[in-house]
């Protein structure tokens, strides 16, 4: 079997230009990088096409260490939709060099439904990552600027400072960390750490903000920490947004590249669904919707992440509205949740995915807290069975949902022309009457226990003293009424990565709450999440390479 890369280089690329028409934007609009990449203005944003655009969620039941191809998923539906004659765009993350590097590799796609040139995709594509780790640390900079003046204008208490440090890679040695050692000259001793760009609250404003005014502001309102007066500071009192936004000022446009059939893509943004909220650029998403009558974008991880995201933050902050939901499912996933080893995953197995369907049926009863019509994507391999296929269907027309197969690895395009019919005639047959899970000036804990309870499925919340002293504190500051971003694990519905299926009978704890007060919501954190990860035990960067021509190798 070729590899995604192998696949990839078969594919004659467009010029970029030629994809840009096919949306009716000029040459002269386009900001290019090298042939196949290139930025667009934000002038290309048209709030009533944005209101007459239908948007396609993609997410997935929970996933597991096989993976799901949410986003190979996402690229073939986009291109399946073309095929039949509808025009559509693809709106979707950038990948971030920790999972590329890690253990996860790429985020393109793969197969037949890649965005393309994945090379530079999935390396430094157009430094947007670069532009958000560069105005993160300037602002470390600054604090730490501050922190040793003379003038000491904040009053700034090291002690309360909670800005760390970030950089796109995976690095466990850096979560932890002293600074300012080696006397009076170096700076003021105090703990810190890194954590990775992905997770950074810059990454998180770039992907709600609606234009460089509101991206400015939202810098402003970063939290820092507290004078010694207890006072709070902010970023805004050390006069620091213009400069960051400066730094920002390309990675604020969205980025546009094609799919391996030369259906345009729209690449933006990357924050991580499991410790941020997991999903692309507002700016991106309505940038699709003001070109293309049809969007396809994705929300990382299962729905209980991703998705509740999107719908509960992204959503209310931009104003928009989901047609339908479409959610990925595998029938190795299925057998994994079904209690089947990952080693036996392509053997088949009628009664593990019959076990497994708990997982699938509990995501699907999310949909539904949403007021969206959903359609289930089982996404084939070459290992299912019909008999397991006929399972799954089944399993969910006794539930009132239509579960259609889709071949988008190993077909493309053609391969989703069946899905996205069954998405479209879902759209036109079915009236989204979307609405949040919950009202943003609710109390904070009804906020996470609404979130605990209607969407994971835990009986209750508990909280840490930490958490419970950060809950007071966000209430003090006076934000109670931002929404609620939970940093939990991908692997399981409830806190522990152990459980899979559908748990039941659980709580979970919350043992601490960062505010996020720049981009505008809190984060309470569960069980081990870390912001920061580690490489495993054998790097993907051991396998990839470069020749004297400059051709890659051993990226997926």
């Amino acid at each position: 079997m070729p590899t995604d890369l192998e696949i990839a280089r078969q594919v004659t690329l467009q010029p970029i230009t030629n994809i840009a028409a096919q949306l009716g934007i000029d040459p002269d609009q386009l900001e290019l990088y090298g042939k196949y990449k290139a930025k667009l203005p934000l002038s290309l944003i048209q709030a009533d096409q944005v209101s007459q655009s239908r948007l396609i969620l993609v997410s997935a039941i929970s996933p597991t260490p096989a993976g799901e191809g949410k986003t190979t998923m996402s690229v073939g539906l986009s291109q399946g939709l073309n095929r039949i004659g509808k025009q559509t765009v693809v709106v979707l993350r950038e990948p971030s060099l920790g999972p590329v590097f890690g253990i996860k590799g790429g985020a393109t796609g793969g197969g037949w439904s890649q965005v393309l040139p994945m090379e530079d995709i999935n390396l430094h594509f157009t430094g947007d990552f670069s532009a958000i780790e560069k105005a993160h640390n300037l602002l470390a900079a600054l604090i730490d600027n501050e922190l040793q003046s003379k003038e000491r204008r904040l009053d700034l208490d090291p002690r309360t400072v909670t800005w760390k440090r970030v950089m796109d890679m995976n690095d466990r040695a850096l979560r932890k960390m002293v600074i300012g050692l080696g006397g009076t000259s170096e700076g003021v001793p105090r703990e810190t750490g890194f954590d990775i760009t992905a997770a950074s609250e810059i990454m998180a404003i770039l992907c709600l903000s609606n234009d460089l005014i509101d991206l400015k502001r939202r810098l402003g309102n970063i939290f820092i920490g507290m004078s010694f007066d207890k006072e709070p500071r902010y970023a805004r009192d050390l006069k620091t947004p213009g400069a960051m936004a400066a730094l920002l000022k390309d990675a604020i446009k969205p980025n546009l590249v094609q799919t391996i059939e030369g259906y345009p893509a729209i690449i933006h943004g990357g924050p991580f669904a499991n410790i941020a909220q997991g999903t692309n650029t507002v700016l991106a998403t309505k940038m699709g919707l003001s070109l293309a009558p049809y969007v396809v974008t994705e929300a990382g991880f299962g729905s209980d992440l991703g998705a509740e995201k999107f719908m509960d933050i992204k959503c209310v902050s931009a104003g928009l509205a989901p047609s339908v939901l479409v959610l990925v499912a595998t029938i190795r996933a299925l057998k994994y949740h079904g209690g089947a080893s990952l080693k036996d995953l392509t053997t088949a197995n009628l009664a593990a995915v019959q076990q497994g369907l708990c997982n699938l049926e509990k995501h699907l009863e999310n949909s539904t807290k949403y007021g969206i019509p959903a359609v289930v994507a089982i996404n084939k391999f070459t290992s299912d069975t019909a008999e397991e296929i006929a399972c799954v269907q089944q399993f969910c027309r006794e539930r009132g949902f239509v579960a259609e197969v889709a071949d988008v690895w190993g077909s493309g395009g053609a391969g989703a022309e069946g899905l996205a019919r069954q998405v479209i005639s879902t759209v036109e047959a079915s009236q989204s009457r979307f609405h949040s899970l919950y009202a943003w000036d609710q109390p904070i804990k009804t906020k996470i226990e609404t979130i605990c309870h209607q969407i994971y499925g835990a009986d209750g919340v508990d909280y840490t003293s930490k958490a419970e002293a950060d809950i007071k504190r966000a209430n003090n500051l006076g934000l109670s009424g931002l929404p609620i971003c939970m940093a939990k694990t991908q692997k399981s519905l409830s806190d522990d990565p152990e459980k899979i299926g559908r748990p039941r009978g659980f709580r979970v704890t919350v043992r601490e709450m960062e505010i996020a007060a720049g981009a505008g919501f809190l984060v309470p954190i569960t069980g081990q999440m870390m912001r920061m990860p580690g490489l495993p035990a054998t790097p993907a960067a051991e396998s990839i390479d470069i020749d004297e021509h400059g051709q890659i190798s051993g990226l997926f």
